[in-house]
């Protein structure tokens, strides 16, 4: 057995010194000649279908022999036709030059229409640009090659975000294109210090990654920090930005999240002017914004396109929302296991007597309340769009009556419970939402041990836990805890957009003013009404 392996290397080596080229080290740059150069490109693909070579002859006699590859479906197909290939064979004078002159840089000064053209000669190079959907010339006798930008093929077209809906705002949403969405970014941001960081992370996927700040506004820490945690991410594979978000957060062991995601261009925008760092990752339509903190979660951009006090009104509204989806459940099992006494008398008679059947104590009823609620909610998402809706809404009824004359549940778990799951879907941020649902367990667990002492252990033991967090050093209750006075004009109260004069201090850089002086609104002295008398007086004068 051992011999039979040894003579299948033995003829595995053999195999590729007959297909490479003895003279060249192919893993470092290309040679000059074209068979070896599309031979070694067809190895190192497999021979795959979709690695288009497209060989042409070119110049008097076709005596330059030259050859295009490109991978289908990754590349705008009518570019390489109508203006490359087109370009190459039907260009009379090209063809008259190109024996007399360098082919190389004939080709890249007046035979290849397109912007973006560079040199290249290693394979490390020329690989990772034909992965990203960009087209190399290659030219017999010449050891560079031309690598050309055509990358295009089918994607999906701007449409509005469905995670982040708005009744007044923009309508356009981020898609799975790092260039498009970058553009959505700049077309609100027209300043050249809006930069740009490219950068590839992923051995295998080589994915795109950016990050995009403003230069004079971000803080220059922060844009190090950001930049020195991505360049040490080291693994195989980049498929979303939830990859980034995991390796390059401040605490893993935390159900908070400490960076923000959207897809929505104009919340980027808006956190860009702040000072924040915006992370996009290819092919995902959430972009990451750092730092991130915790009352960041409940504000809506919508909020900063209403009156401000109706987006105070809403936000206060949220804040309600998150703490009744967070300790709904486990009130309602202190109050009827403990605290009986803190109930009204004609409410307490009422309970009683829907739960005088129910043979399970509060805590085991809300448990399988919220257990089967969360069954359905996770059924609702996963099922087909269509059904997904019909199943979530019928079974929540269906069960919740069916328990209820079975004498499982009273009615009056039932209303906690939905109450608690509605809250839930009305808070912004679903990474927040989905963090209440799974602390409101240990609050209930809590609540079935000490009562209402033990929720306000929890809270205690909750608010300390968020004030220890950081996001890229940055506190996450800021400007609530440390409490920042000038800053808390957009936390939980939405100030008029005449009180932002200042951008938050621990996270924007130098540059901290946002507004002119003067800019609240000032109507003139004399209000009274312009009669018709009057303005027909002035005309006559």
């Amino acid at each position: 057995m051992l011999g039979f392996f040894k003579k299948r290397q033995k003829k595995k080596a053999n195999g590729l010194n007959d297909k490479r080229h003895p003279e060249i080290d192919w893993l470092n740059t290309i040679d000059a000649s074209l068979s070896i150069n599309l031979e070694i490109i067809k190895e190192k693909t497999g021979n795959s279908p979709d690695v288009i070579i497209r060989e042409l002859s070119m110049g008097l006699n076709d005596s330059v022999r030259t050859a295009i590859v490109y991978i289908e479906g990754m590349v705008d197909d009518q570019s390489i036709k109508d203006f490359l290939i087109e370009s190459l064979m039907k260009n009379q004078n090209l063809q008259e030059k190109v024996t007399q002159q360098e082919p190389l840089g004939l080709l890249k000064k007046k035979a290849v229409p397109f912007g973006d053209v560079v040199t290249g000669r290693e394979w490390d190079q020329l690989f990772s640009s034909l992965m990203a959907g960009e087209a190399l010339i290659f030219i017999d006798g010449t050891a560079e090659v031309l690598i050309i930008d055509t990358r295009g093929g089918e994607k999906r077209a701007i449409e509005e975000p469905s995670s982040q809906v708005v009744v007044r705002g923009p309508r356009d949403g981020f898609t799975e294109d790092i260039r498009t969405n970058i553009s959505l970014v700049r077309r609100r941001i027209r300043n050249p210090s809006l930069w740009v960081e490219p950068m590839k992370i992923g051995q295998t996927t080589k994915t795109e990654v950016a990050i995009m700040y403003i230069n004079d506004v971000a803080n220059e820490k922060v844009v190090k920090e950001v930049r020195r945690r991505l360049k040490q991410i080291n693994v195989d594979s980049i498929l979303e930005s939830g990859y980034v978000e995991q390796l390059i957060e401040d605490q893993t062991f935390t159900t908070f999240p400490t960076l923000y995601h959207t897809e929505r261009p104009d919340a980027v925008a808006g956190n860009l002017m702040e000072g924040r760092v915006a992370i996009f990752v290819d092919g995902t339509p959430f972009v990451l914004l750092a730092p991130a903190v915790f009352i960041q979660f409940f504000q809506s951009v919508e909020d900063y396109y209403t009156r401000f006090d109706l987006a105070t009104a809403l936000r206060f509204l949220r804040i309600l929302i998150f703490f009744i989806s967070l300790i709904a459940p486990a009130a309602y099992v202190a109050a009827t296991t403990f605290h009986q006494e803190m109930i009204p008398t004609q409410l307490l008679i009422t309970v009683a007597a829907q739960r005088e059947a129910v043979p399970f104590p509060s805590f085991i009823e809300a448990l399988l309340m919220e257990i089967t609620f969360e069954i359905l909610r996770e059924a609702g998402i996963r099922m087909p769009r269509a059904v997904g809706s019909a199943i979530s809404i019928v079974g929540a009824i269906v069960i919740g009556q069916a328990a209820v004359q079975a004498g499982i549940v009273s009615p009056a778990m039932v209303i906690i419970v939905s109450i608690t799951a509605i809250a839930s879907f009305a808070t912004p941020s679903y990474s927040v939402a989905i963090s209440a649902r799974l602390i409101r367990f240990l609050f209930m667990v809590a609540a079935a041990t000490f009562g209402f002492y033990g929720i306000i252990l929890g809270i205690i033991m909750l608010t300390v836990h968020l004030c220890s967090l950081r996001s890229f050093g940055v506190p996450y209750m800021s400007p609530l805890a440390p409490f920042t006075l000038v800053n808390n004009s957009d936390t939980i109260i939405r100030a008029p957009w005449w009180a932002f004069w200042q951008r938050p201090r621990l996270i924007s850089g130098e540059n901290t003013v946002r507004e002119g002086s003067r800019q609240k609104p000032r109507p003139p002295m004399n209000r009274e009404m312009v009669s018709r008398s009057n303005e027909k007086g002035d005309s006559n004068e």
